[in-house]
């Protein structure tokens, strides 16, 4: 399987498509970084995979992907969605 992760800003989230096919996203709020010196943030509020694609490892990929973007962005991580929140305890190295 071919796996892409995209950002769409209009719509507040991180995409994945699988083969080409639309498979899930995880929703973010972004948080100006303000003049107490508190960074640009990224908080991630909700993730979601289609039903045909769970237990594939797509919500995985689907977190690494977004996670790595934002990383590379230099966007201060913030995990209110419990998967999302998860997959971090396991990759510190993404935190």
């Amino acid at each position: 399987m071919d796996f892409q992760v995209v950002d769409n800003p209009d719509h507040n989230r991180f995409e994945i498509r699988v083969d080409g096919a639309p498979a899930g996203s995880a929703y973010y709020r972004l948080h100006p970084a303000d003049a107490d010196g508190q960074p640009e943030r990224i908080v991630f509020t909700h993730t979601e995979v289609d039903k045909e694609f769970e237990g594939k490892g797509v919500g995985s990929k689907l977190a690494n992907g977004a996670l790595t973007l934002a990383k590379e962005r230099g966007l201060q991580i913030v995990a209110q969605c419990p998967f999302i929140a998860a997959y971090l305890k396991r990759h510190l190295e993404l935190a």
